[in-house]
């Protein structure tokens, strides 16, 4: 006879995969703890409670939250990325929301406009610093030929 603690009903247990604790979040994310609960704060994730009262963070969050992170990086405001975050899971289908503003719409509008301009801004920087990479390499290339021309006058005129 077996003890009852290994007693087999028969009961199939569904298990989830664990939740992603905070620490975990943010390591996989690129983000502080400080970060991933301010985002929690405002409404831009969401967790469950463990029994413990831990935070549990679903499979979704790391690339949720370096979504947002990127999205604060571009300059939005928290406020804005609450709006939009719905339509980034998929833009394609028909994107109808109710409650839109006038105001979302336009602040939208606003910030495409923005981020269209320091795109231009970022892509003419880029080039700029290729340029003047390409222009060091080839000097760079050129230096130890040059050495070398300098070395043999040298060695001439002695």
């Amino acid at each position: 006879m077996r003890p009852a603690s290994n007693l087999d009903v028969g009961v199939k247990v569904k298990r989830y995969p664990p939740g992603v604790r905070i620490g975990e979040l943010a390591d996989r994310a690129g983000a502080t703890p400080r970060q991933v609960r301010f985002y929690e704060a405002n409404g831009l994730i969401t967790s469950t409670r463990s029994a413990n009262n831990y935070r549990d963070y679903d499979q979704t969050a790391p690339a949720r939250v370096q979504q947002i992170r990127e999205l604060l990086d571009a300059g939005l405001s928290t406020k804005l990325i609450r709006a939009i975050l719905p339509c980034l899971d998929s833009p394609q289908d028909p994107i109808i929301f109710e409650g839109v503003t006038d105001e979302t719409v336009e602040l939208l509008t606003h910030e495409r406009e923005r981020l269209t301009s320091r795109i231009e801004v970022l892509t003419r920087n880029r080039d700029a610093v290729a340029r003047y990479l390409d222009e060091l390499r080839r000097r760079s290339a050129a230096a130890p030929r040059e050495r070398g021309i300098d070395a043999a006058r040298r060695n001439d005129d002695q």
